[in-house]
């Protein structure tokens, strides 16, 4: 019986040990999915070199302040290049640089955001890699321009905010404005002109300036980087480590940098502590090389002297805001002072502010080489308890000589340098004091503004109207992070620690502050092309089809203005694709020197200038003479050009001849008379054909232009193909299989149609129309008067 009680204990020990095992996985699974939306991004932007005057103004606070090199930016944080000056900033995967007289602002900077707010002023941007889900935008007043692949670009936005220019050096990208989207590719700038409708232009993408110049030696400094064989490279300022220090390699931690510092230094010591949300307490160190060894990676005393280690090189890092313990019940020691040291190698960094199991294991892994499991136990003991009191763990730094940093609260509290106002820490109570992973100080207002609150309102800012200017955006931002004031009693009652983001977006402003600008966020819009890429007058937007509207597609040595220096002609805008071969289409079986003489001879004007006005009337066909030798060519085929359709009188001939085409062989009335008359001194058989068919390129080059102007009737002259003469026989046809005829250049000037008297007996044997009944009678008895036989009809 008595064995029986105890194996009931000892299940239900069991059992109730498993209930709780139960309910705490499930109290931490909830807890983490809460902390998941809290967890802050894992990068941010570094406000690195700097030239001339660069003010800086916190998010959600109105004053400008001048700005600290190193401090960390998120979103909301505006910078303000004064004249004659120059910033850096770098997000690891890009760096941006700002030109004079610019305003710059993040309206979203987190993992897979940056989106910029360029209200004036200029900016180059250098993309080292971008993912495909990652989201790079650049809004200005007109437009928002979105990066699509790595690359180098520069955005300049005017003065007045109305336009936008975009070079694309490397790279794509669109621009999006007033429901219309434009595609950038390497190598074009584009100017975007407007508010309430957006124009783009094509320019000259020109040479590098001194600002391009001076992106492009910055950039160098990455490139030609000796540390980026050591460290990730999205692990932000590692360049700057090259002439500050150097490598070496040591057998427990890999490859080790040593700062070239003076005797007694020690990390986290030469700077400052700014509050920066979401993050909370953040170092921003003062040496020019003092980011990355202070956000990522971990610091080690060896051999006596500092070296920092960086974190995997294959894994991306996550950005923390100091990577350090603090020393004290709650993070104060030493009655008001406050202290902390550097974290080790493989020693867990426990965030003060609230996050998630994943964050804490990601920014861990990232930064030193540490097992997930001991990660996990940290968080569980730490964050999920709510404890922030670290037990358990010996860290290595804590007992080297010189590594623990105190200083008074107020300047802790009030963003004063550090170095200044160390004070001297006594070994036996730092030996009993219990370590925590938040600094339980609340900020104050020059927390907030940095180390130079001081000059809050006193330095260069932007002309209110760039301030208050309305830009373009295309994907939503966040809205503005509530003011400092505005939460600074909440600070106050849960020292040192951040407030979660869910609770900052509750309290944003349901409308932006007078220093905010307005964001118009605007859908995707339609493709559009650029105004230089479809001028409106460019001949080549006329489909081919259509001759009268488009002179380009007459051939580039035969403009038809040329080939007719009638400008009131209609015939060249009279499209003659059903007309007859001899008249627009040529001829297969056309003879090949046909085609040759149009393409040698162009029908310059000359050639109509040499064309003798005496040969207009030689060259006029009778009312009642038939047209064979003006109409048929004496080098095209008969097969080809039938005489039905060219000579005969019948009517399908003229109903097989569209009537477009009939004002190339019957001029308008207001068309002049060298295309239906040829002129004296203008050379008959060489201009005609471009005068009658130059619209149509196969016209001119398939058909040989000595035929041409015999096929251009004289304006008393019925035209052929208007009008063609009952009775005109198609006996002429042979005529059309007389040998081709050189082309013009070849061709002597006697083939100008010679006077009348003087014109071949071919021309003046031609065939006449048969009588009519009428005419008949009257031959009849005109010749039963003259006492002569009547002929047989």
């Amino acid at each position: 019986m008595t064995n029986t009680h105890k194996a009931m204990r000892w299940m239900s020990t069991l059992l109730a040990v498993a209930l709780l095992g139960t309910t705490f996985s499930l109290r931490v699974a909830a807890q983490d999915q809460q902390y998941q939306q809290d967890d802050p991004p894992g990068r941010v932007a570094r406000l690195g070199h700097m030239e001339g005057s660069i003010s800086f103004q916190p998010a959600g606070e109105s004053e400008w302040v001048q700005a600290v090199s190193n401090r960390p930016l998120t979103t909301g944080d505006k910078i303000w290049a004064d004249r004659d000056s120059r910033a850096e900033l770098q997000l690891g995967a890009a760096s941006i640089r700002l030109n004079s007289n610019t305003g710059f602002s993040f309206l979203n900077l987190d993992d897979r955001t940056v989106q910029i707010q360029l209200s004036a002023g200029a900016i180059n941007i250098r993309v080292r890699h971008l993912s495909r889900d990652d989201v790079f935008e650049i809004d200005t007043p007109n437009q928002a321009f979105t990066i699509f692949q790595p690359g180098r670009y520069r955005i300049e936005s005017s003065e007045d905010g109305n336009n936008t220019v975009v070079s694309v050096r490397e790279g794509e990208g669109e621009s999006t404005g007033n429901g219309q989207s434009y595609t950038l590719h390497a190598g074009q700038r584009v100017t975007f002109s407007g508010t309430n409708s957006l124009n783009a232009d094509f320019g000259d993408l020109g040479p590098p300036d001194q600002f391009d110049n001076w992106s492009y030696g910055r950039d160098r400094r990455y490139e030609d980087s000796r540390s980026s064989r050591y460290v990730s490279h999205d692990v932000v300022g590692y360049e700057d480590l090259d002439d500050n220090g150097d490598w070496r390699p040591n057998s427990s931690y890999g490859n080790v940098w040593y700062p070239h510092v003076a005797a007694g230094w020690a990390p986290y010591r030469e700077g400052h502590w700014a509050w920066i949300d979401p993050w909370g307490w953040t170092w921003v160190d003062d040496e020019p090389w003092g980011y990355a060894p202070f956000h990522y990676g971990r610091w080690m005393a060896i051999e006596g002297r500092w070296g920092w280690i960086p974190g995997p090189v294959e894994v991306a890092p996550v950005y923390a805001p100091a990577l350090v313990v603090f020393v004290g019940g709650g993070g104060v020691a030493f009655g008001e002072n406050v202290a902390w040291f550097p974290l080790g190698p493989r020693e867990v960094y426990v965030p003060s502010y609230q996050v998630s199991r994943e964050y804490v294991n990601r920014v861990n892994v990232s930064n030193t080489t540490v097992n997930q499991t001991t990660v996990t136990n940290v968080y569980n003991t730490t964050i999920v308890n709510n404890n922030t009191t670290i037990t358990n763990v010996n860290y290595v730094n804590r007992n080297v000589n010189g590594a623990v940093t105190a200083v008074p609260q107020h300047t802790f509290a009030t963003a004063q340098p550090v170095a200044r106002a160390a004070v001297p820490v006594n070994a036996r109570q730092l030996a009993s004091a219990t370590v925590a992973s938040r600094a339980a100080v609340p900020p104050a207002r020059e927390a907030v503004l940095g180390a130079h609150a001081q000059t809050a309102n006193r330095v260069a800012a932007p002309p209110a109207a760039v301030s208050n200017r309305q830009v373009i955006a295309k994907t939503a931002p966040p809205p503005p992070p509530p003011a400092f004031a505005a939460r600074q009693q909440q600070l106050a009652a849960h020292p040192g620690q951040p407030l979660p983001r869910q609770e900052m977006r509750r309290m944003a402003p349901e409308h932006p502050v007078g220093n905010q600008p307005p964001v118009r966020v605007v859908a995707g819009g339609r493709p559009a092309a650029p105004n230089a890429n479809r001028p409106g007058n460019q001949p080549s937007n006329t489909p081919a089809n259509q001759p009268n509207n488009q002179p380009a597609n007459r051939p580039g040595n035969q403009p038809a203005p040329n080939n007719r220096p009638e400008p009131n002609r209609p015939e060249p805008n009279r499209p003659q694709p059903n007309q007859p071969a001899p008249n627009n289409r040529a001829e297969p079986n056309r003879p090949q020197p046909t085609p040759a003489a149009p393409n040698n001879r162009p029908a310059e004007p000359p050639a109509r200038n040499d064309r003798p006005t005496a040969a207009q009337p030689n060259n006029r066909p009778e009312p009642n003479q038939p047209s064979p030798n003006n109409r048929p060519e004496p080098n095209r085929p008969q097969p080809n050009q039938p005489a039905p359709n060219n000579r005969t009188p019948e009517p399908p001939a003229r109903n097989d001849r569209p009537t477009a085409a009939q004002p190339n062989n019957r001029p308008e009335p207001n068309q002049p008379a060298p295309n239906n008359r040829p002129e004296p001194n203008r050379p008959q058989s060489t201009p005609p054909p471009q005068n009658n068919r130059a619209p149509e390129p196969p016209a001119r080059n398939d058909r040989p232009p000595a035929e041409q102007p015999n096929n251009r009737p004289e304006s008393n002259q019925p035209a052929p193909n208007n009008r063609p003469e009952a009775n005109r026989a198609p006996a002429r046809a042979p005529q059309r299989s007389q040998p081709a005829q050189p082309p013009a250049s070849e061709r002597p000037q006697q083939r100008t149609p010679p006077p009348a008297e003087a014109r071949p007996p071919q021309q003046q044997q031609q065939p006449q129309r048969q009588p009519t009944p009428e005419e008949r009678k009257r031959q009849e008895e005109q010749r039963k008067q003259n006492g002569r036989p009547q002929p047989p009809q």
